[in-house]
């Protein structure tokens, strides 16, 4: 058979050298070099909790794999690996609050069905029927009426949930009264075999904490609305043509504050399970977050209202807005300032100390507006669309300065609450 030669010019029909990628450099260093440069697309996070999720079903498996266990366990070791399934969860507080709601739920549900189950087997005949189903009537009716009473609903769900599906399988069971006790033993102890093992990664094979995600996910809401405001008064006060080759405003950071609540309480609440660890203790104010996220979403609220400054047919012309140009950047200057520093108190938890530095300076934003915009200012515009136009954008300052002194109390609060040094 003929050979085949293909002829390929010095260079011509090759990828240049620097597209290239040389893997005869692959090396430890480099592993860990590339994962550092897309840690931002990667959460590591991610990847060493589903780590933690495999070595604890591993774990739990050995109650199958090896005979001693078997032989103490048997079939029930299918609980262990389900509680392992259903309650190990990405936050620590989260693991220890379905863990717990689920110990409970059992705990409750088997003892009370054991009952039911032995007071049914009492009766003889018909009757035994009738007492299994005003049992379960009873039980699951008034477990499902707690389930939709808020308070229930945000801490204890999945307890009542448990606790259902616990007391309908031993009740209905119709085994006797002492092998639906061994049986209800039995299970008990896999379930919490399932839950030791969660509870022992989850919190000391690196913890990953709600109360951190939280904590920082607050701060950086702060910087957020602050490059927010900056970029807006860049925008509004900027010439036309500049205007029209870029927009410096951007408003999905506000968007994604308001939408911060539900994420915000659930936080809240598995922050409230977790055990006490670095600068978190057991009584830390958690409450003031969710008070603080509302201010917040406040706030954004009302950047997104100077969206409508942007773009109202009713804006100001470039003349007026020039005119106060000079007062109106320093103060949306402050304001940006005002956040970052209540962020940066918060994020090294010191005492903002408002009373002494930001109320004084949010006062001197107030008086600056006032001076800034006066009926002499506006003149003759204040009847046309230049001065409605204007005066909107200073009462939406206005309003964000009220707001902001509402933040700082409640910043001030979390501090003396939480214990924040001086």
């Amino acid at each position: 058979m003929g050979s085949i030669v293909i002829v390929i010019p010095d260079g011509e029909g090759l990828p240049p050298k620097e597209n290239i990628k040389k893997f005869d450099t692959f090396s430890c260093p480099g592993i860990i070099s590339f994962l550092r440069e897309n840690k931002s697309r990667h959460d590591l996070r991610k990847v060493m909790h589903s780590i933690k999720v495999g070595i604890a079903l591993v774990l739990v498996s050995l109650l199958y794999l090896l005979d001693p266990l078997y032989k103490e366990v048997g079939e029930n070791a299918m609980w262990a690996i389900m509680t392992v399934v259903v309650v190990f969860e990405f936050f620590a507080g989260a693991t220890l609050s379905k863990g717990l709601n689920r110990g409970i739920g059992t705990v409750l549900g088997g003892g009370l069905g054991c009952l039911a189950a032995a007071f049914a087997q009492a009766v003889s005949g018909i009757g035994k029927a009738i007492v299994v189903g005003i049992a379960v009537f009873v039980f699951g009716a008034a477990a499902t009426y707690t389930r939709q009473v808020p308070n229930i609903k945000k801490k204890y769900d999945y307890g009542a949930l448990i606790f259902i599906l616990t007391f309908n399988l031993v009740v209905v069971s119709g085994l006797r009264a002492e092998q639906v006790l061994e049986l209800a033993r039995e299970r008990l102890s896999t379930i919490l075999m399932g839950f030791a093992i969660c509870i022992f990664i989850s919190l000391l094979v690196f913890p990953i904490w709600a109360s951190d995600e939280l904590h920082d996910s607050l701060i950086s809401r702060f910087e957020d609305l602050a490059r927010s405001l900056e970029g807006f008064s860049k925008e509004y006060f900027e010439n036309v043509t500049e205007k029209e080759n870029k927009s410096s405003a951007n408003f999905s950071s506000c968007k994604s504050v308001l939408h911060s609540k539900t994420k915000d309480e659930s936080l809240v609440n598995f922050a409230r399970w977790e055990p006490w660890h670095w600068k978190f203790g057991f009584s830390y104010p958690w409450g003031k977050y969710i008070k603080i996220g509302g201010d917040l979403r406040d706030l954004a609220t009302t950047i997104l209202s100077l969206k409508g400054c942007l773009r109202s047919p009713t804006q100001s012309s470039e003349g007026l807005r020039q005119s106060v140009k000079e007062p109106c950047e320093a103060i949306i200057s402050s304001l940006a300032w005002t956040l970052r520093e209540l962020g940066e108190s918060i994020k090294n938890m010191r005492n903002c100390r408002s009373e002494d530095v930001v109320v004084p300076k949010l006062k001197s934003v107030r008086l600056e507006l006032s001076i800034a915009v006066t009926p002499a200012t506006l003149g003759t515009n204040l009847e046309n669309a230049d001065g409605l136009g204007l005066a909107s954008f200073v009462y939406s300052l206005m309003e964000m300065v009220e707001k902001m002194e509402e933040l700082a109390k409640d910043v001030d609060e979390l501090g003396e609450l939480g214990g924040f040094h001086k």
